[in-house]
């Protein structure tokens, strides 16, 4: 068994000089790069409009790619007695409370065990829709809301919704530093040129735009509500690292726990034990894809980010005193 797939996007100006196989593998990572090989070269890729048939063609950006193509369903992800945090469901839509420590969607290293494998069991007839309704992702430790498309009319409209920035992502994080007031980052954002598994803030990339304002101060942290503009893969960790204030706990972009002098050796347990990125999708509005009525939904902080909040005041107001601000 076989489907017809359309897939369409424009080249974005980071990949300037790069191959065209190597470019369509970056511009749609679920699909490998010997699999996009056979299609160039199949007369299924057309650049600009042009059927394109070799592989080791240049791009320079701001071209349009089209392609037509036929994929085996010989790729079956397993369902798998997963658990879910329903927030809301109904015909169309589900919202979940995503925990850390759970994959979003099957890759490299997880195969299965993901949010992914879970829908499939909980909703059986979901596996009819494009990656299972997935329409946007958190990061393995990042917590919190996501939702999901039941049906493919759902899932068409909330990933148009998606790109024409119609659906509002509010998240909760702690910085690392002291930060004296809210702003915006615009940074256009793209792979990191030598850490496969990073991103980056580049000059070339894809426009990204991160909006902060303060919650409290403590001492060398800082609590954040964010907003997201658009939706770039690790958007608010490189954001947040580019301006010199990292999440607390985010390893691959410099948050590594630095903590305050004098720190009491409890503090110091909870600091260690923290071994995520201090992120959590707190509120997610959108319109309901098929009746169009506003919605909003608020997830609680989880148990662990709790409780380094906590932490961290005691530790504040043990040293207030002694602050300048």
């Amino acid at each position: 068994m076989t489907q017809q797939i359309t897939l369409q996007t424009e080249v974005t100006p980071d990949l300037l000089g790069a191959r065209l196989d190597q470019a369509l593998a970056q511009l749609f990572p679920d699909y490998s790069r010997s699999r996009i090989k056979v299609w160039i070269e199949n007369n299924q890729v057309s650049v600009n409009g042009t059927i394109i048939n070799k592989a080791r063609e240049k791009v320079f950006g701001g071209e349009y790619i089209e392609i037509q193509a036929e994929v085996e369903d010989e790729v079956r992800f397993e369902p798998e007695d997963i658990p879910l945090n329903i927030v809301y469901e109904d015909d169309d839509i589900l919202v979940i409370n995503k925990p850390k420590d759970l994959v979003v969607h099957p890759g490299a290293g997880n195969p299965n065990g993901t949010v992914l494998n879970a829908l499939l069991y909980h909703y059986p007839a979901i596996a009819e829709v494009p990656r299972a309704g997935i329409v946007h992702r958190l990061d393995k430790d990042t917590t919190g809301l996501m939702v999901v498309a039941k049906t493919i009319p759902a899932q068409t409209h909330l990933v148009n919704a998606l790109q024409k920035r119609k659906i509002t992502r509010e998240y909760e994080a702690v910085a690392s530093g002291i930060m004296t007031q809210g702003g915006k980052v615009d940074e256009p954002m793209a792979r990191h040129p030598t850490k496969r598994t990073a991103m980056a803030v580049h000059p070339m990339g894809k426009a990204a735009v991160t909006h902060y304002r303060i919650m409290e101060r403590f001492r060398n942290y800082t609590r954040l509500r964010l907003r997201l503009e658009t939706g770039r893969t690790h958007q608010i960790r490189v954001h947040m690292a580019h301006i010199a204030h990292p999440l607390l706990g985010d390893q691959l972009y410099g948050g590594r726990p630095r903590p305050p002098k004098g720190a009491s050796e409890d503090f110091l347990t909870v600091l260690r034990n923290f071994k995520r990125q201090a992120l959590h999708a707190a509120m997610l509005r959108l319109e309901h894809p098929i009746t169009g009525e506003l919605m909003e939904w608020h997830a609680p902080l989880p148990d662990d980010f709790v409780e380094l909040i906590e932490a961290l005041k005691t530790d504040y107001l043990l040293y207030k005193d002694d602050l300048d601000y």
